[in-house]
């Protein structure tokens, strides 16, 4: 494992970009990516460009735009304009488990436009929750009513939660840990 001990700077090729931003092992990282990719990483709730990416590397790191990088700044010229900027893992990291929140946020950001109570309807995702939460019903020797709908379950989550309506593309860092959290309490597991 690399672990850089002092400030780097580099310009990364984009398909190192993503790996480099969710395996931090280093203090602080001036990277330049292509632009877009750049606003990703810094985009805020109600963004755009706010994604999976965004949130993924905001819980794990300080993320700043520094700047922007004409390509005329380049010979010869690219044809993508690019940005500068600072990455600064959080230390120590936040208390998550982050299979589980990537879990949750990989199905909530599939459609970041739709409510979740609509995202969560899918029925690979009610297949996938529901096997979960008997895995966990059955380690932890709960009994599962004859019954059981894991559609109305999640949807008692996501009313309680007062996320039913939400969607992705407005919910901050803390609005997941929240989210997460019912889940979580319920029995239902992301991984």
């Amino acid at each position: 494992m690399l672990v850089w001990q002092i400030c780097h700077i580099r310009s990364l090729p984009l398909l190192s970009s993503s790996c480099c931003c969710t395996d931090l092992f280093f203090r602080c990282a001036v990277l330049m990516f292509q632009r877009e990719f750049a606003l990703r990483l810094v985009a805020k709730p109600g963004d755009k460009l706010y994604c999976r990416l965004s949130i993924n590397t905001q819980l794990l790191a300080r993320v700043d735009h520094l700047m922007k990088v004409g390509k005329n700044n380049f010979r010869p010229p690219p044809k993508v304009e690019s940005s500068v900027v600072r990455i600064e893992p959080k230390n120590p990291p936040p208390p998550i488990n982050f299979q589980e929140w990537d879990g949750l946020v990989r199905i909530t950001f599939v459609r970041k436009n739709k409510t979740l109570s609509a995202a969560f309807k899918s029925s690979a995702v009610q297949q996938l929750l529901e096997k979960n939460y008997r895995i966990h019903c059955s380690i932890h020797n709960i009994i599962i009513p004859e019954y059981f709908s894991i559609a109305d379950k999640i949807q008692q989550i996501l009313t309680s939660t007062g996320f039913s309506d939400k969607r992705a593309r407005s919910m901050d860092i803390d609005d997941f840990i929240r989210l997460l959290h019912g889940f979580n309490a319920e029995g239902i597991h992301f991984s």
